[in-house]
């Protein structure tokens, strides 16, 4: 038996931002990010429906890019104090992430952020509040995810905290949201969503809602993202790519996700890259590691018009270069000296990685070495390489 973990509400579509207005409750904590949500007039609307349906609102404000355990610390302390019904997670996957964090620490004050970055630790939720997430980026699906990814600065690592306790109680889906989100932002998440869609779609668990999520997801993609790249005003577009994020979420959390995600979480834990954008340079190399143990693959090249596993990776280039993104890791100014002196660092990082267990293809350190190099290269990964 197997049992399909999704948010307990989900409203979807242009304009359903305003179903704030309906939430049952005394006090609300809205946590976001830098300024996007407040320039774009989202923070004082949704403030102003919470306010109609009686709710008094706090905000934490300035939650980083690949926020950190010390911010997650800092806005449990100020919920601690204001003491709200619910956590509202507002704006991109960084600030929704950081929200879920700071709701553990809110009801468990004593816990520590180690004692939770192993899978499925998070003690019991809802003892003192409930957790909307609002994204106002089509990227990660965490509005819909047992998942938050956190760095710890000091470490230099990234940590996927997992638990199906940080699925939201309440997913907003809305696509006008998303009409202020700049190109590279826009591209970035979108491949994201991309690789989420292939990643769960072949991970070593079997589940058919998670497929066919997969399957529309990448579809969804490759018909909208090159479009809102160019026409970042059109709604239907914009919520065409939200939907496909929050199916791709959905995917990912009933089927997991796989060595894409392990890799990239060590070049954005280390180097800052963007998530979505590491994710789309691992992405067709891993499809070509990963071919040799799994069928899977020319499935969802049908999709995008191709037959095989490396007409998908060709695909997956092909439309990370219309978007304008990298096609390397060196791309990003890493020299080659600096990129030598962390990989052992780097590969072990990700061989124990939470995302490894799920991927279809068990790999070994000097593969995953491999694969790394053939990335900050942008040249091809073969196997005869792995032994050389």
């Amino acid at each position: 038996m197997s049992k399909l973990f999704i948010a307990g509400e989900v409203f979807h579509g242009a304009g359903s931002l305003e179903e704030l207005k309906n939430i049952k409750g005394q006090k609300a904590v809205i946590v976001t990010g830098g300024s996007s949500m407040k320039k774009s007039g989202t923070l004082d609307r949704a403030i102003s429906f919470l306010a109609e349906a009686g709710v008094e609102v706090s905000v934490f404000e300035g939650v980083e890019e690949d926020p950190s355990s010390t911010t997650c610390l800092k806005g449990a302390a100020e919920i601690q104090a204001f003491k709200p019904d619910w956590i509202i997670g507002l704006g991109g996957c960084s600030a929704i992430d950081a929200a879920k964090i700071m709701w553990v620490f809110y009801e468990y004050p004593d816990i520590d952020f180690d004692s939770i970055i192993k899978p499925f630790t998070v003690p019991v939720l809802r003892n003192k509040a409930k957790f909307i997430a609002i994204p106002s980026t089509s990227g990660t699906g965490t509005e819909t995810t047992g998942l938050a990814v956190i760095t710890d600065r000091e470490k230099g690592v990234k940590y996927p905290v997992v638990s199906y306790e940080l699925t939201p109680d309440i997913a907003i889906v809305d696509g006008e949201i998303c009409a202020s989100m700049p190109a590279h932002v826009t591209a970035n998440t979108g491949l994201d969503v991309l690789t989420h869609c292939v990643e769960a779609y072949v991970s070593n668990i079997e589940n058919n809602y998670a497929d066919a999520l997969s399957k529309g997801g990448l579809a969804l993609v490759f018909d909208n993202l090159s479009e809102v790249v160019l026409h970042p005003d059109n709604i239907t577009a914009r919520q065409n790519m939200h939907d496909a994020s929050f199916m791709a979420g959905l995917a990912f959390n009933n089927a997991w996700l796989g060595i894409v995600h392990s890799l990239s979480h060590q070049v954005g834990a280390l180097y800052g890259i963007p998530h979505g954008a590491s994710n789309a340079i691992f992405l067709p190399n891993v499809i070509r590691y990963n071919a040799q143990e799994t069928t899977r693959y020319p499935d969802l090249a049908k999709i995008v018009g191709e037959e095989t596993a490396e007409g998908l990776a060709q695909a997956i280039e092909r439309l990370r270069s219309e978007v304008n993104n990298k096609a390397s890791i060196k791309d990003f100014g890493i020299s080659k000296e600096l990129w030598e002196k962390n990989l052992d660092f780097i590969a072990q990082n990700a061989l124990v990685d939470p995302c490894t267990g799920f991927n279809p293809r068990v790999p070994s350190l000097e593969e995953l070495k491999a694969i790394f190099n053939a990335c900050f290269e942008g040249v091809v990964f073969l196997e005869e390489v792995v032994n050389a």
